[in-house]
């Protein structure tokens, strides 16, 4: 099965616009696999999660499907975290290419000004 699996993925990201939408949705991905992965390591169940986080089974569902129509707030997933004995970290990470906008200011008002 797992071979299948790994098979499948392998043709999958053959192809270019599917490549193009798993890549723009590596960011979900990931946080997924942290909140599945934390549940798991606590050794707990969707149910005895939302006992402990003091919501419905049916809302950790949603939250680790990640068919959420909306975006859980900071404070969602600080009792989530909490409830797995983890802690919330966001942070911000530079994608390579990107320059900063006063490199880029600097750079277009040299331009202005030379020659």
């Amino acid at each position: 099965m797992a071979s299948s699996l790994k098979r499948f993925k392998a043709r999958a990201m053959a192809r270019p616009d599917v490549r193009v939408a798993y890549d723009a949705l590596r960011a979900e991905f990931a946080f997924l696999d942290e909140v599945l992965k934390a549940r798991t390591e606590a050794g707990l169940t969707q149910a005895q999660l939302a006992e402990r986080v003091g919501t419905t089974q049916s809302a950790i569902a949603r939250l680790e499907s990640g068919a959420l129509k909306h975006s859980p707030s900071i404070a969602t997933l600080q009792k989530h975290a909490k409830a797995l004995g983890y802690r919330v970290e966001v942070k911000f990470v530079k994608e390579r290419g990107m320059t900063s906008v006063s490199a880029r200011t600097r750079r277009e008002r040299g331009s202005r000004f030379a020659g």
